[in-house]
């Protein structure tokens, strides 16, 4: 975090001395009358201006008057002050303050206030973000980003919605990394596990609770105290799991597997999912009230294909500190024509292809090796299937056709990861458990 100049109108001494606390860090200059408070911010140079708004007995609520001094000098203005009438928390922001708040939670709300100025539009961490962390050109993207991140400090819950591949773990992880908590950034895939063992995955069992139960373990509602559970392909969710985590995301207080006694934890949820949201409800997949639970702010990123201005930004990206590429005109265009189905996935395992070989300098023939320009599926209420996955479906029962299709997903990801079980487990977000199965499973194919 960057060192702020602060100036803290204040009139009470032990009020200056709670802000001293919460501030400590930056370099805080102390008012504590409007004539001292008028001075300073003339000849100062600051970057936030805490201000109350009585200053000193039977003041009239002279600390109002600084408002739009503050703000003709550029400064972002925050009143704190025990008087929150509706007409006085009007005037102040007419005048100009950026945030108001009541005394009394200092220790949070400063924190807070301070996270959004450096990470807010313009703010001093923001071109960092988006040319190190969440790399993007693309002007609505950026926009997308900006807002939430004004809302990375909040208890507010975020759902991320967009494509597989379009950065919605990266900017869970960014969220995160700006809230401000202590804690960890704990990640799950719904969609990895059955309902039995996402339930003990998620909060946890004790010892002999059942079968395979040899010693406590924690879940990961536990592992996320006072940071960010995020629960990825959450559509994937049983309703019945979606009523035990309703109650433990309201209550933050849960039951591991076995446990007679309720186990507490300060988490904050972020939420993700590639599904059609409104499909989920319509159907009856995604209860009503735990969506309203999960979506206090909703993010739609959009795929590769509509923001092919990131698409050398992304591969300069890749490459940092390895081996850098160049592109011939002609192979310039054939990527930018491609439409990237697998949007960021895709890309960086074509640069980390390239890269591998012995050309610096990549032709146009080379790029048509590897991919070939394509018109991404037309979206609609199903996903597409070819004619062949439907007639298997057909003749041999869906649960079958989704059994081979699984295993046909993991077979071609181990080969293009030359065996490596860990690199497996990560890009298809699946659980050891799947992962064992469909090898034994193939193993006995081959057998037969």
């Amino acid at each position: 975090m960057g060192k702020l100049n602060i100036l803290v109108v204040e009139d009470d001494a032990l009020a200056r001395e709670v802000m001293s606390e919460n501030l400590a860090g930056h370099a805080v200059e102390f008012a504590g009358d409007k004539a001292t408070a008028e001075r300073k911010l003339k000849a100062g140079h600051y970057d936030i201006c805490f201000m109350d708004l009585l200053l000193g007995e039977n003041d009239d609520y002279s600390g109002l008057k600084l408002i739009p001094l503050a703000v003709s000098r550029n400064i972002y203005s925050v009143v704190m002050s025990s008087c929150d009438t509706e007409e006085t928390i009007g005037r102040a922001y007419a005048l100009g303050c950026k945030e108001f708040y009541v005394k009394g939670n200092e220790d949070h709300n400063i924190a807070a206030i301070i996270a959004r100025y450096l990470r807010g539009d313009g703010g001093k961490e923001a071109q960092e973000v988006f040319s190190e962390v969440f790399i993007t050109n693309d002007p609505e993207t950026r926009s997308l980003v900006s807002e939430a991140l004004k809302y990375a400090a909040m208890e507010l819950p975020l759902m991320l919605l967009g494509p597989s591949g379009t950065g919605k773990t990266t900017l869970a992880q960014l969220l995160h990394g700006h809230s401000g908590r202590d804690g960890d950034f704990v990640s799950i895939n719904c969609a990895a596990y059955t309902e039995d063992l996402l339930e003990s995955e998620l909060f946890g069992y004790k010892r002999g609770s059942f079968t395979g139960a040899h010693e406590n373990r924690k879940g990961k509602l536990a592992q996320a105290d006072k940071g960010t559970l995020f629960l990825d392909e959450i559509g994937a969710m049983s309703q019945n799991m979606q009523v035990k985590l309703l109650k433990a995301i309201e209550e933050k207080a849960f039951y591991p597997l076995g446990a007679d006694k309720p186990e507490y934890s300060d988490f904050r949820v972020i939420s993700a999912t590639l599904e059609d949201v409104q499909k989920l409800l319509a159907e009856g997949k995604l209860r009503f009230d735990f969506f309203q639970r999960v979506h206090g702010m909703t993010i739609a990123l959009k795929p590769l294909a509509q923001r092919k201005c990131d698409i050398f930004p992304l591969m300069q990206a890749f490459t940092k500190g390895k081996k850098r590429l160049a592109f011939e005109p002609e192979a310039r265009e054939h990527l930018l024509a491609h439409n990237w189905p697998g949007n960021t996935r895709e890309l960086k395992r074509f640069v980390e292809l390239i890269a591998a070989g012995t050309q610096g300098s990549v032709t146009l023939d080379t790029v048509q090796r590897h991919i070939t320009p394509c018109v991404a599926p037309e979206q609609t209420g199903a996903a597409a299937v070819t004619q062949e996955q439907y007639d298997y479906a057909v003749k041999h029962g869906l649960a079958a056709a989704a059994d081979r299709f699984t295993a046909g997903i993991i077979n071609r990801n181990l080969s293009e990861n030359h065996g490596k079980k860990a690199a497996t487990l990560t890009q298809l977000k699946i659980s050891k458990c799947l992962l064992y199965s469909v090898l034994a499973k193939l193993k006995t194919t081959e057998r037969k």
